[in-house]
């Protein structure tokens, strides 16, 4: 949620920002709903000295043996201003944060400008994209020959965008899940997480994705819980609510989970395979930070992310995205894609976000500063360390030999107990 304090004192310049991503955005309804609360406000404040300044005349005019009955009908008449000034200035406080929970993040200053993904910009290449001397087949059609993945049986015990994996399939998937988790918490520094896929809404609206992205969520019926569309959701929001120390400070996790998405606008996208599911694994990355140093802990993390990619030797490319491709929560954002032969293209396998105090003011997650002593706002930041999905459907296309074996990367064969499938 943006600052309203700032919005206050930097209208024009928040109005720019917000117009970088969509020239429809503006914050001047919040505006004018912030004049007219804090209007009422200061008057119902008016009120209530007044009323305190009648009760004390009264007390002494009691004292003096004098008649009160006027000015304590003028005390009860106040009282009835007042609530009701209380009763429109909670509505207004109401209305005022529901617009709030609906604005974006706005974007950071080196946020390239654009409005599409034609804007992006592509800063760093590893490897080159897979060729070969015989024809590539597309994941899908590989796990369908090889019994990797059952789509019609997942189809069938779901519905379309579920997948059934199977032997050595379900495998490759657990040796990938276990060698992201073990390079994050043995080489990077997490903390390992474990979290609960099903969280509140306050937990939904902490991170971001409610109010608005609701039509996208999976909702238990009759029940305030909602399946998480990535683990970023349980992981920033358990500290939501409470006051870190600044030596506690910076918080790394990394959790693996699976994660749910309706995908409600992606109809008729990527259709086939593993790339678009509504439901897939992940492993996440989350940090918590403060904000002097959340600029270079966002270029860690999207390293991190980078040298799981590198290690497996998958072709990939790191993208800066523009105000009007970032996510809503984000300030800034790295998207990763993997080489990807089947589409001739590289493909989205992480996107790494810093999120400043945006979501931390949702969550209500602040430090004690140890200079100052005040509390402030922690800086969040996530990505996938990586999706676990798309990452099986990258090894299958890069490595796959022309007898129709596909050669396991060096650092999963101790998972796999093999060198090839």
């Amino acid at each position: 949620m943006l600052d309203i304090k700032l919005i206050r004192e930097n209208p024009e310049k928040i109005n720019e920002l917000l117009k970088r991503r969509n020239p429809e955005l503006s914050i001047d309804g919040v505006l004018e709903i912030d004049t007219e609360r804090r209007k009422i406000q200061f008057e119902a404040d008016e009120l209530r000295a007044k009323r305190k300044n009648d009760s004390q005349k009264i007390g002494m005019m009691k004292k003096n043996g004098e008649n009160t009955d006027a000015i304590q009908e003028e005390v009860r008449k106040l009282g009835e201003e007042i609530k009701l000034l209380e009763e429109k200035e909670a509505e207004l406080n109401e209305t005022q944060t529901n617009l709030l929970l609906h604005i974006p993040n706005t974007p950071d200053e080196t946020t390239p400008i654009g409005l599409s993904e034609d804007n992006n910009i592509a800063i760093k290449y590893f490897g080159e994209p897979t060729k070969a001397d015989f024809e590539l087949k597309a994941h899908w059609d590989i796990c369908t020959e090889k019994g990797y993945v059952d789509f019609e049986r997942g189809v069938k015990l779901a519905q379309s965008r579920f997948s059934l994996y199977r032997g050595l399939g379900a495998k490759l998937e657990r040796a990938i899940i276990n060698f992201f988790l073990n390079t994050h918490t043995e080489e990077h520094g997490y903390e390992e997480i474990l979290p609960p896929v099903l969280v509140n809404s306050d937990a939904m609206k902490g991170t971001g994705q409610l109010p608005k992205f609701r039509e996208d969520m999976y909702k238990c019926e009759n029940e305030d819980l909602f399946l998480i569309p990535t683990a970023e959701v349980p992981v920033t929001n358990i500290y939501a609510g409470e006051i870190l120390a600044e030596d506690d400070l910076p918080k790394y996790m990394t959790a693996y989970t699976p994660c749910f998405r309706r995908e409600a606008g992606s109809a008729g996208k990527d259709t086939r395979g593993l790339i678009r599911q509504h439901q897939f694994n992940k492993v996440e990355l989350v940090k918590l930070c403060t904000p002097q140093t959340s600029a270079d802990e966002h270029e860690k993390l999207t390293q991190n992310a980078e040298r799981v990619l590198e290690l497996l030797g998958l072709p990939y490319r790191r993208v800066a995205l523009c105000c009007g491709d970032i996510g809503f929560s984000a300030k800034k954002c790295y998207d990763l894609e993997v080489w990807m032969p089947s589409y001739n293209a590289y493909k989205e396998i992480s996107s790494c976000s810093n999120f400043g105090d945006y979501q931390a003011r949702r969550a209500n997650i602040r430090y004690r500063n140890k200079e100052t002593g005040k509390t402030e706002f922690v800086h969040t930041l996530n990505g996938s360390g990586l999706a676990v999905g798309r990452t099986f459907a990258a090894i299958l296309e890069n490595f796959q030999q022309k007898d129709s074996s596909i050669l396991i990367p060096k650092v999963l064969r101790p998972y796999m107990g093999v060198d090839k499938i």
